[in-house]
């Protein structure tokens, strides 16, 4: 039995690599953690990165706008965070483009605040805002909306998974923020509760980003990652139960908060006006606040070409603003 062991293995060993396992090939992506960002979460916890030939690792932070800054020198491959993240980042390194329209927060942000029960109330107060992510666009549109001052307001950056304790230490009186913190703050601690949502005010996207350079240099790859993407999209939409099981697990969630959370959201993997008019708003806020460099070049910044080589149905586009 021993003899006839070894001469199987000496013969496994001698069928090339290739021939035995497909070979996978690697990637570092990034992201949040939370449901917004779950065609990530669904692709790895579903095996279809790897049914489309990748070997793919997700590295988590505090937001998903948090990790797009380390596509710069390709830290990671892909990033997954806010419209407003996108046009920071690309000022910083024009390589970063961003690669389809993944999640439309339909109803998905919230103000928070802690025994207070309006914005007005919230004057003098500090509020949390984590700076340079969608969040600050919804709390400054919503001010505008309102008509209220942004200057009767102290706003603290705060990363988003600090604030439930933040608020409970009474370190800020209350917070803007997106799913699923607004739900689980609202589930400990004691008087918190929501005094404002997005809905009607504005409505984030989060984008999937990318380096040109390196797209350019590994187009093939590139575009199974994307394909990738949109099959768990597919699966997102046509198997909710499954979607959000998948999603449970990866971020180590209580399924039947996920199941309640992923209806507040659209899955896209497209391209549509509203994407562009997302990235004209961020852009927007940027250069009011006196710190855009330079008109954004949409052809410079939107990249197209990837999504339309594997799902050229999904892009509406027909043209970018000059």
């Amino acid at each position: 039995m021993r003899r006839r062991t070894l001469l199987a293995s000496a013969a496994l060993a001698s069928v090339p690599l290739g021939a035995r396992a497909q070979t996978l090939t690697k990637m570092t992506i990034a992201t949040g953690v939370d449901p917004a960002f779950s065609q990530f979460y669904v692709a790895k916890e579903g095996g279809i990165f790897e049914k489309n030939g990748l070997d793919v690792t997700i590295n988590t932070g505090p937001s998903g706008s948090a990790m797009v800054p380390f596509l710069v020198n390709n830290q990671v491959q892909a990033a997954y965070g806010s419209d407003l993240a996108g046009v920071i980042n690309h000022q910083v390194d024009p390589n970063i483009v961003a690669v389809a329209d993944g999640t439309y927060l339909a109803n998905w942000e919230s103000v928070v605040a802690r025994d207070i029960d309006s914005l007005e109330g919230l004057k003098g107060k500090k509020v949390g805002v984590a700076m340079g992510t969608g969040a600050e666009i919804f709390w400054r549109r919503l001010l505008a909306q309102r008509k209220l001052n942004p200057a009767d307001y102290t706003l603290v950056n705060v990363e988003a998974p600090e604030m439930l304790a933040a608020l409970e230490r009474n370190d800020i009186n209350g917070f803007a923020v997106w799913e699923p913190w607004p739900t689980r703050t609202l589930k400990a601690v004691k008087g918190a509760k929501v005094v404002a949502t997005n809905a009607g005010v504005y409505n984030n996207i989060n984008f999937i980003y990318m380096n040109r350079g390196w797209i350019e240099q590994n187009r093939a790859t590139a575009e199974k990652f994307v394909k990738a993407l949109c099959e768990a999209n597919d699966v997102i939409e046509k198997d909710r139960p499954a979607a959000a099981t998948m999603v449970a697990k990866f971020l180590k969630m209580p399924v039947e908060l996920a199941t309640e959370l992923m209806p507040k959201l659209e899955f896209d993997m497209n391209w549509k006006p509203r994407s562009l008019e997302a990235i004209r708003d961020s852009a927007q806020l940027l250069s009011d606040q006196k710190k855009l460099k330079a008109p954004l070049d949409y052809s410079k910044y939107v990249y197209l070409d990837l999504l339309k080589a594997v799902r050229p149905q999904a892009v509406e586009i027909k043209e970018l603003p000059k």
